[in-house]
């Protein structure tokens, strides 16, 4: 770890980190109110809303958003003339489901083997905490050099756009030079990452539909058409032999320039088994961040166990497709509603509807911040050079944030590297990644400020 004064100090802090760490993951704060107590959502929200009161934030309120969830912002003034900082993460979790697999419980923050576990402990009560050590440890060193402005989303996980919209009604209240979203991570523990791009994506629900009802399938099997057959016709058309995404008119030959995957470290860390191959070309970074991807994600038809000799007369899926910078994504959408379409045999009836969509992100990484970044993260990884790498997902709020304040430098980085196991059992979080990048940002912030490079 670095000797550097803000290193230290942030060292000084963790044992209170981990305490406030723990308090904000007892928090059962999914935002699903069908599953989970609307209060414990609550409860996490008020819990940010006063320790940003007692750093000294103004203007700190709890956010009604139209989703019916609740964000927290602060602002905290600084020097008269300095630039703006607005640093993002949320509070809301995945729910832990089945809690049976975990080894401690979800919601009781553990050390284990060097690493807290518990659910959001990376994803991303971890990001509040490491903003708060930012600050303090800035405050104890010559003070915050930046106005900083914290927003802190409560329904994240589930999508539902609440933030966003809040958002587009309220332009001004997020406006900042510089955007430090803490929801993403480090392509290794010990190896200090920005995320430069983030595939945008599209929900697609297609039904086919043959007969007017289910037929006995040994009276009309082999002339009548199955509605069943004919979607997987539509389903594997949208793959070649080996795996490739292929919609058509959809371009998917994009190289990606920075961090590269290795192949076998990406079996590993997708848990590929013995003897199965990877699907698609190209790089495993031009798979998984320059290019499309798509992935059938739920069919409707009879479960095997509730299985009759019928030929279907009807049958749906889910379909996701991933879509990078470059590509817009409502025109991608057309595109798949377009294949999907052409590609029904038989004359089956086939009907699409778009469930959900958010737009690619590709970050400027030749800015200013970017620089401030990289020095601050060479202090903080001693010996390390800041890396560029994808990230597959999607965060809708960033694309809001660029389009509502196109000048604004956008940065991702945060606590999920591969071994936080983010939004499956058993996630956790690594200190020392906590402690690092909270000395990164800090001193992030500081040389922004000051404009070095």
């Amino acid at each position: 770890m670095s000797s550097h004064p803000v290193a230290l100090t942030v060292a000084s802090l963790m044992p209170r980190a981990k305490e406030e760490l723990a308090e904000l993951v007892a928090f059962k704060s999914v935002a699903d109110f069908d599953q989970f107590p609307r209060e414990e959502s609550e409860g996490a929200a008020r819990w940010i809303a006063d320790a940003l009161t007692a750093e000294g934030f103004q203007d700190v309120a709890l956010l009604d958003t139209p989703d019916g969830t609740q964000s927290v912002y602060g602002y905290l003034p600084g020097p008269e003339g300095a630039k703006t900082v607005l640093l993002y993460a949320h509070y809301d979790v995945q729910p832990p489901l089945d809690e049976a697999a975990w080894t401690t419980p979800p919601f009781e923050l553990t050390e284990r083997d060097g690493r807290w576990y518990g659910r959001g402990a990376a994803d991303c009560k971890g990001g509040v905490v490491m903003h708060l050590l930012a600050l303090r440890a800035l405050k104890a060193n010559g003070g915050i050099p930046v106005h900083v402005k914290v927003i802190v989303e409560g329904s994240e996980e589930q999508g539902t756009g609440g933030l966003e919209r809040y958002a587009e009604d309220h332009p001004e209240l997020l406006e900042a030079d510089t955007v430090v979203i803490g929801d993403a991570g480090n392509f290794r523990a010990g190896l200090p990452t920005v995320t430069s791009i983030l595939r945008g994506m599209t929900l697609v629900r297609v039904r086919i539909d043959t007969l007017e009802g289910n037929l006995h399938s040994g009276q009309f099997g082999g002339a009548a058409p199955d509605a069943l057959a004919a979607l997987v016709r539509v389903l594997d058309s949208l793959r070649a032999e080996d795996g490739t995404t292929t919609v058509d008119g959809l371009t998917g030959d994009a190289s990606w320039e920075g961090l590269q995957y290795d192949d076998e470290q990406f079996r590993k860390d997708a848990k590929v088994l013995d003897g199965v191959e990877l699907i698609g070309s190209g790089t495993v970074a031009d798979r998984i961040w320059a290019r499309p991807a798509v992935t059938v994600l739920g069919i409707d038809c009879p479960s095997v166990a509730n299985a009759t000799p019928s030929v279907q007369a009807s049958a749906r899926a889910l379909i996701s497709l991933r879509v990078p910078p470059g590509t817009d994504a409502a025109e991608a959408t057309k595109l798949l509603q377009a294949h999907l379409e052409t590609h029904t045999p038989w004359g089956a009836r086939v009907s699409t509807e778009q469930v959900g969509q958010g737009q690619a992100f590709r970050a400027d990484t030749t800015s200013p911040a970017y620089r401030a970044m990289a020095d601050a993260m060479a202090v903080a990884y001693p010996g390390q050079e800041m890396q560029y790498a994808g990230q597959g997902g999607s965060i809708p709020l960033c694309n809001t944030l660029a389009s509502l304040y196109p000048r604004a430098e956008i940065l991702l980085i945060g606590l999920s590297e591969p071994e936080a196991r983010i939004h499956a059992a058993n996630e956790s979080v690594s200190p020392d990644e906590l402690e690092r990048l909270s000395v990164a940002e800090a001193l992030f912030l500081r040389n922004y400020a000051s404009g070095a490079s």
